[in-house]
């Protein structure tokens, strides 16, 4: 008796144990395939970054607060991981792509990505193009009232995606919470 009650409870341990959890943003009708411009004004395509976990952020260059403060968010992140499992950290890319095409060139890009971390790449493209990328990725963006000068501000949704190696949608990742809250989700779901 004792012989079988063994294997009986240690099958029946396993029965409690909970599920993995699947990614928020699973099966989610979220990225897609895009062929755009790098900072140093080559030709990039979602191909460029398969087998690599990817943040993509969605912003530009001249927002006077919020896409710089969230590219400094997810950059600081990324170097919370890198102290703590550089394997894991060097599996992920940080992708800016802009939202503003007309300006964002890669000039402008260039100088603006290498701010954030080494790593960042930064994208470009026709505005047939960027409005391409912005669709797969459920992202809003609107030209704003253009000033004498000639200036403008763009009116644009605020995430940052992690999409995971095959370019499948993982998670959002909340810059309002800190580098700590997105150092957390990248430890959380990237695999090495």
């Amino acid at each position: 008796m004792n012989k079988l009650f063994l294997p009986c409870a240690l099958a029946l341990a396993g029965c409690g144990a909970a599920p993995a959890a699947a990614p928020p943003l699973a099966g989610a009708a979220i990225g897609g395939p895009f062929a755009l411009t790098d900072q140093n004004g080559r030709p990039r395509t979602d191909r460029d970054f398969n087998g690599r976990w990817r943040i993509m952020y969605f912003g530009y260059t001249f927002c006077p607060d919020v896409c710089p403060t969230e590219m400094a968010t997810i950059a600081a992140a990324l170097r919370k991981v890198e102290a703590t499992d550089p394997k894991r950290a060097a599996a992920i890319v940080p992708v800016f792509v802009t939202v503003d095409p007309a300006r964002d060139t890669p000039a402008v890009l260039k100088p603006f990505v290498a701010a954030f971390h080494p790593r960042t790449v930064g994208l470009t493209g026709s505005a047939e193009a960027i409005a391409r990328i912005e669709k797969e990725y459920a992202v809003y963006a609107k030209k704003g009232a253009t000033s004498p000068a000639g200036g403008y501000m763009m009116d644009h949704s605020r995430q940052a995606y992690l999409m995971d190696p095959a370019g499948k949608p993982v998670a959002l990742l909340s810059q309002d919470e800190g580098a700590d809250a997105v150092a957390a989700e990248l430890n959380r779901w990237v695999t090495a």
